[in-house]
């Protein structure tokens, strides 16, 4: 596995660019100089020591030397070994309804923006646990399989959007029975699904399938975000969504439905709203779950890598300081390929008038 150890330092690659551009600007300028005297091939003639190339490869020379340091301050590291720890935790995949009722805003400032804030919160508080991420609407899919990489999960959690699914929906079943193969195999640790959802829409066999989570030993929890008295749905472009007879949608929770799934999974049901209480509630069923052996794959002993770009950019740096801006007279004077010129040839042999 490659990373950078201080990734805060590449921020000066920046700096490169903004080089390249004041060197054009730069040699622009040269060449409008060269004209004031006259014409510029004529004026490039008589300036025989003078090089247009030397200073540009010079100029290069330095750039690729500044850029590798720039990397080798970032200091560059390599994984070299996998190791497998194993540690007492549990397994939560958490399945996040992105269907456009999950815009509404009778949850500040929207359902969704809460729910995201709410998994955050909940990730924050994992130690040796595991958790991935499910994204469902008419159609579910896999957004981060399970890990112990928390970052990367919060980094994820970032970027969900109800555009991430065409289909609209709130297709329960299908998120819970893609959670249920989504766990680890042969994993003893506790598991559960956490479905964040308003539960409009709902497309059937939800019950059905929370309840072949439980036979499986896996506990199902419903989280329902949104109010009974419901909102608009305010959509990307400013406006309210209609129905096909131009009414405004109103989208209300359906908590009857969510209290059944989750007692069908063996679960709890929390209602989610403006207020924290739900966020505790979900903290304390999660710390009552047994936990058991969870084992994370961790990359250990990053070797630097530094030093290659080092020597590089250090051969880079000799080069440059060799290389002369104006002509080498000793090479000039070689002349590997001379042409003979027979007509100014004069044979010993030749009659003399």
């Amino acid at each position: 596995m490659f990373r950078f150890e201080n990734p805060i330092f590449l921020y000066l690659l920046l700096a490169i660019p903004l080089l390249v551009v004041l060197r054009l600007l730069s040699d622009r300028r040269q060449k409008r100089r060269v004209r004031r005297f006259g014409d510029e091939a004529l004026v490039t003639d008589m300036m025989e020591d003078v090089s247009s190339i030397r200073p540009k490869v010079k100029f290069w020379l330095l750039t690729a030397a500044l850029a590798l340091l720039i990397i080798a301050l970032a200091r560059p590291q390599m994984g070299t070994r996998i190791s497998r720890d194993k540690r007492q935790g549990i397994e939560a995949i958490i399945c996040m309804d992105i269907s456009n009722s999950m815009l509404a805003s009778d949850v500040v400032p929207s359902r969704l923006s809460k729910s995201k804030l709410l998994v955050e919160n909940m990730v924050d508080k994992f130690v040796n646990d595991k958790v991935g991420l499910i994204v469902f609407a008419g159609d579910a899919f896999v957004q981060l399989p399970i890990t112990s990489d928390y970052v990367s999960a919060k980094m994820f959690m970032h970027g969900i959007s109800p555009s991430l699914i065409a289909a609209q929906g709130t297709d329960i079943a299908a998120a819970i029975n893609l959670a249920l193969h989504s766990f680890t195999p042969d994993e003893k640790a506790g598991k559960a699904i956490i479905v964040i959802t308003d539960g409009e829409d709902h497309e059937g066999r939800a019950l059905e399938m929370a309840h072949e989570a439980k036979e499986q030993g896996v506990r199902v929890f419903i989280l329902g975000v949104g109010t009974k008295n419901g909102s608009a749905i305010r959509t990307s472009d400013g406006h309210y969504l209609t129905d096909n007879t131009g009414q405004t949608v109103i989208s209300r929770l359906n908590e009857d439905m969510c209290k059944e799934i989750a007692e069908a999974g063996s679960g709890t049901y929390i209602h989610v709203d403006n207020n924290s209480e739900a966020q505790q509630r979900l903290d304390d069923e999660i710390a009552k779950m047994q936990k058991g052996e969870v084992e994370s794959v961790i990359y250990s002993e990053y070797a630097e890598q530094f030093q290659a770009l080092g020597i590089i950019a250090l051969l880079l740096i000799i080069i440059e300081i060799i290389v002369l801006e104006r002509k080498n007279h000793l090479f000039s004077r070689m002349r590997i390929f001379h042409r003979h010129n027979q007509q100014n040839d004069n044979p010993s042999w030749e009659k003399q008038d």
